[in-house]
């Protein structure tokens, strides 16, 4: 069941990752494109973990966002935000 958006932007506070329609993201920057392709395999890591999948982009060649949503609820559940503080304790 997904949260209730209210309670999803208290949970995430001020930190990196922002609500975006039914999903959470964040954006991130990186010295080099094997710099973010490195960050991108450990965060697979945690989503096979976790069996837990995001949507990942690598853009712009060092750039990279990750998108968080539980489309089998049709939105953000608590599994989401358990792994964006996963990948947050990566970067």
């Amino acid at each position: 069941m997904p949260l209730n958006p209210t309670d999803v932007v208290e949970r995430l506070g001020s930190g990196p990752w922002t609500v975006s329609g039914s999903a959470i993201q964040r954006d991130l920057a990186f010295e080099d494109f094997l710099a973010a392709v490195a960050f991108v395999n450990r965060v697979a890591a945690l989503a096979e973990e976790a069996d837990h999948h995001p949507d990942l982009l690598i853009h712009d060649w060092n750039q990279v966002r990750l998108t968080l949503s539980t489309h089998s609820a049709g939105g953000i559940t608590d599994a989401d935000l358990a792994l964006a503080a996963r990948i947050d304790a990566l970067s």
